[in-house]
C-alpha cells in the first residue's frame, strides 16, 4: 500500500520504538527470576520508547505538541495539531513476558483524530489508518466483522484491578455480557484490542476508564475499517466520559444496549 508522508512518519516512528521494545522484551524472561522483579526495567523500557517517539516526531514535525502517557501534555507552536501517544500499552503483559502489548500513535487535528498507528512489535502486527483512506493490517486492507447476532460474537473488555474504581461495575457488566455472547476476553491492552476489533478478531469492545492515549489511534482505525466507536452512552464524548464502545453497526448497538442496562452502583 502507498502511505502518505504523514503516515510514513508515524509508521517509521512506531517501528523504531518497537525495535527498542523488542530488545527490552527479550530481556524480560531473564529478569523474572530476580528478587527485584521486572518493575524498574519495564518502567525504563516505557520511558525509552516514549523518548524515541517524541524525538522522531519532533524531528519530522517540530511545531506539533504532545499528549503522552508518561510526559503528559506538551504544548507545541501549532495549535491545531497534537500527537497522542502511548509508548507501551499493556505494561503488565510486557512485564510478564506476554506478547500482547502495543505502541499507539494518533494525530489529533482540530479535535478530530485524523491518523493512527498501532504496532505490536512482539508479533510484528502493524495497524494503520488515515481519514478517508481505510484501515490496513500489515499493509492489507481490513474491516470489522460482519456478524449481526450478539450470541455469535467474541467481545473484549478490561477489568480494573481489585480495589480500583470501576472494578465491581466491570465484573457486573462482564457477567451479563457473557450471557449474551459467545465469550468475553480481558487481554490487557486497550489499543491492541481496538485494532483487533478493526481486523475482525474481536466483534466488539466496551470499556470504562481508559485514558485518551489508550484509544485515540484505535478510534480512526476502527472507523476506517467500517466500524462504529463512541462513548458507552452512544455519543462522541469519549475523552470527557472516558468510556469506549465499538463494533460494527449492529454489534455496537446491541452490545451498548446490554451494557447500559446493567445498573451502576
Amino acid at each position: 500500500m502507498a502511505r502518505s508522508a504523514l503516515l510514513n512518519v508515524m509508521t517509521n516512528t512506531a517501528l523504531k520504538a518497537g525495535r527498542a521494545l523488542s530488545r527490552d522484551f527479550g530481556e524480560v524472561q531473564n529478569l523474572q527470576v530476580s528478587k527485584k522483579g521486572t518493575g524498574d526495567f519495564v518502567t525504563n523500557a516505557d520511558l525509552r520508547s516514549e523518548k524515541i517517539i517524541r524525538e522522531e516526531l519532533l524531528e519530522a514535525r517540530p511545531d506539533i505538541g504532545f499528549l503522552m502517557e508518561e510526559a503528559g501534555e506538551i504544548k507545541g507552536k501549532d495549535p491545531q495539531n497534537r500527537w497522542i501517544v502511548d509508548p507501551l500499552d499493556g505494561t503488565i503483559n510486557f512485564m510478564h513476558g506476554n506478547p500482547h502489548f502495543a505502541i499507539s500513535i494518533a494525530l489529533e487535528r482540530e479535535g478530530e483524530i485524523v491518523a493512527g498507528v498501532i504496532y505490536n512489535p512482539a508479533r510484528h502486527e502493524l495497524f494503520t489508518a488515515e481519514r478517508g483512506q481505510g484501515t490496513f493490517a500489515n499493509d492489507k486492507r481490513c474491516r470489522v466483522s460482519a456478524r449481526k447476532d450478539l450470541s455469535d460474537c467474541l467481545v473484549v473488555n478490561h477489568i480494573p484491578h481489585q480495589g480500583r474504581k470501576g472494578h465491581g461495575q466491570a465484573l457486573r457488566e462482564q457477567q451479563i455480557v457473557m450471557r449474551e455472547t459467545m465469550g468475553v476476553r480481558c487481554s490487557g491492552s486497550t489499543a491492541l484490542d481496538l485494532a483487533y476489533v478493526a481486523a475482525g478478531h474481536f466483534d466488539g469492545i466496551w470499556q470504562r476508564g481508559p485514558e485518551a492515549w489508550d484509544y485515540a489511534a484505535g478510534m480512526i482505525i476502527i472507523r476506517e475499517a467500517g466500524g462504529y466507536i463512541t462513548d458507552i452512552d452512544g455519543g462522541n464524548d469519549l475523552f470527557g466520559k472516558r468510556t469506549v464502545l465499538a463494533g460494527n453497526e449492529f454489534i455496537h448497538r446491541k452490545l451498548g444496549d446490554v451494557v447500559r442496562a446493567v445498573p451502576q452502583k
